[in-house]
């Protein structure tokens, strides 16, 4: 084989046949990104500390089942000769069990998918081919991709011909879910955990595999397409056949390459470019103009949620830079975007740049779930742009503790300013906001609140929000435009909301409903509890009902009424 990656080379002759499959690894030295993996089965190997079953796993197409093959061909490999007697590490690719290996049709080497044969009846007639020796290998090899299928009753009795197996068996389980392995299973295998491959590395193998298939493509067309795969060899090969598939001769450039722009629009990716000038009009509150780029983004085939991600990345990015100004991530450093985020990171807050995170990142979830994608796209990046510029919350609601709005001297933080281009009415409807002097009219003639009873006296009688007050309302500070209170168990947990809107209707002020973990006085509720609980053992401890409750056990007092007060005479009426 001329092939530096211990790749099959293409036959012309053959049926087409995909690049994840022509260029699939047939030993170790193409097996990309897993270095830890190929050391520690080369010494393995090479010492003769074979283990008797091995545990993949990883995410999809990071060369799991692939693996397993090649550990099937180096156990069972006998060299171009036919005379090598023990496994190697590097098998031959030539001799007969290495060419049926590869080819999945060797008899002693039995693949089975765990995703449609889950039963104890799969499993046991596994149990009864390993006592038989191997037809014509050196060892019988048991490969069961997605292991984690398996039902709990197949596990088990797997477990102890798992654990001491026939000396010419081997078993190699690959799954993409771990979690889901009994811990009896991961016990008695060597675990090895396939990381993601680097994009760097996933862009070099495409670039080699397009050399042999005389295919020309740009690096930045490649480096698109190995970030897309998100580290799986299988899904960036496919992704190549489908951009040498998408690009048609007019679409290549001048030279004959298939370009970025090409692959960017066959992924439905936003240009990086592009999507950083979005994010710093969102910054900047230019409402229209961001919505403008994220329309023109839209139409050129950029998906929505793309664009969120994108969005999301950068975030990432420029809050990596920020604490480490050395970081690498989702622009290159020396490139000018990599540059231009270096410089927009150092202007932005760390505050902003969280909100922008939680902003996006629940944006994303209402794109993804939205039947109307773009809408949901354009929502989120309203809200974001008009939160630009606003202050940390726990800024916002120490200002407001500290003291009303219209009565800040000179020295405290003024109002934070909206965006540009967001409407103003909003602020010239709002008397509040604009320091007119219509909340002072109010202030004056609003009812003066020193006590909870006196909240309670506002609410409607017999009213659901009334009993809550009374119930889980146990205040801690209590002023004009403040309520700090602790709530008390099973108190709902709209209540604050609910209060916050109602003492403003109630009042005609702005009021802050503030919640705390504990502390507080008893509600009124817990206090006519306390009261009658008083009443009733001090009604105990008189002597005449201590008799009556000490001559008939079991008895107890459910009421205290006044004598005095039910006895007193009723009003006569005018007819007497």
């Amino acid at each position: 084989m001329d092939n530096d990656l211990g790749l099959d080379p293409p036959k012309k002759a053959d049926a087409y046949r995909v690049l994840a499959r022509k260029y699939r690894p047939q030993d170790f030295t193409g097996l990309i990104g897993q270095e830890a993996l190929v050391r520690t089965l080369s010494n393995a190997f090479a010492t003769g500390r074979i283990a008797h079953a091995f545990m993949l796993t990883g995410v999809r197409g990071v060369g799991k089942t692939t693996t397993a093959r090649i550990i099937a061909r180096a156990l069972n490999c006998i060299g171009p000769e036919g005379k090598r007697t023990e496994p190697t590490i590097h098998p031959c690719g030539v001799c007969e069990p290495c060419i049926a290996i590869a080819e999945s049709r060797h008899v002693d080497v039995q693949e089975m998918d765990a995703a449609s044969r889950t039963g104890i009846d799969d499993i046991r007639e596994i149990i009864e081919g390993v006592r038989y020796a191997p037809a014509s290998a050196r060892y019988k090899v048991y490969i069961i991709d997605e292991v984690h299928m398996l039902s709990k009753q197949a596990f088990n009795g797997l477990l102890k011909t798992l654990e001491e197996p026939p000396p010419h068996v081997k078993f190699v389980f690959a799954t993409t879910e771990i979690r889901k392995v009994p811990v009896t299973v991961l016990s008695r295998c060597q675990r090895f955990d396939l990381r993601r491959i680097e994009t760097a590395e996933l862009a070099g193998l495409l670039k080699a595999i397009s050399e042999k298939e005389g295919v020309r493509i740009e690096d930045a067309a490649l480096a698109l397409i190995a970030r897309a795969a998100e580290g799986s060899a299988r899904d960036s090969l496919s992704l190549l056949d489908q951009a040498i598939a998408h690009s048609s001769g007019e679409e290549l450039g001048e030279e004959g390459e298939i370009k970025a722009e090409t692959v960017r629009a066959m992924l439905g990716l936003a240009d990086r470019g592009r999507v950083l000038d979005l994010f710093e009009k969102l910054m900047g509150g230019k409402v229209a103009d961001a919505l403008a780029d994220l329309n023109e983004l839209y139409d050129r085939g950029a998906d929505p949620l793309s664009v969120m991600q994108d969005l999301l990345e950068i975030v990432h990015f420029l809050t990596r830079v920020k604490v480490a100004p050395a970081a690498q991530g989702y622009f290159d450093g020396a490139s000018s975007e990599g540059r231009r985020a270096a410089e927009m990171a150092a202007k932005l807050s760390m505050p902003s740049l969280t909100r922008a995170w939680a902003m996006l990142l629940k944006g994303l979830i209402e794109v993804r779930d939205a039947t109307r994608p773009i809408s949901a796209c354009e929502m989120a990046l309203i809200r974001l742009a008009y939160a630009a510029d606003l202050p940390p919350t726990d800024k916002l609601v120490r200002d407001l503790i500290d003291g009303d709005g219209s009565a800040r001297g000179a020295g405290a933080p003024s109002r934070p300013a909206l965006p540009s281009g967001a409407p103003r009415a909003s602020l010239r409807s709002d008397p509040v906001a604009q320091g007119s002097p219509a909340p002072a009219m109010a202030a004056a003639n609003a009812p003066v609140l020193r006590t909870v009873e006196d909240i309670v006296a506002l609410a409607e009688p017999r009213s659901v929000l009334k009993v809550q007050i009374e119930s889980f309302v146990r205040p801690i500070r209590l002023e004009p435009g403040i309520l700090v209170f602790s709530p008390a168990p099973g108190a709902p947990s709209t209540l604050a909301a609910d209060l916050t809107q109602k003492l403003k209707d109630w009042t005609g002020q702005r009021w802050v409903v503030t919640l705390a973990r504990e502390g507080g006085e008893p509600s009124i509720a817990e206090r006519r509890k306390q009261a009658k609980t008083a009443r009733l053992e001090s009604v105990a401890q008189q002597p005449l009902v201590r008799a009556v409750l000490d001559r008939f056990p079991g008895a107890e007092i459910v009421a205290v009424r006044d004598a005095a007060v039910e006895e007193a005479p009723a009003e006569p009426s005018r007819d007497d």
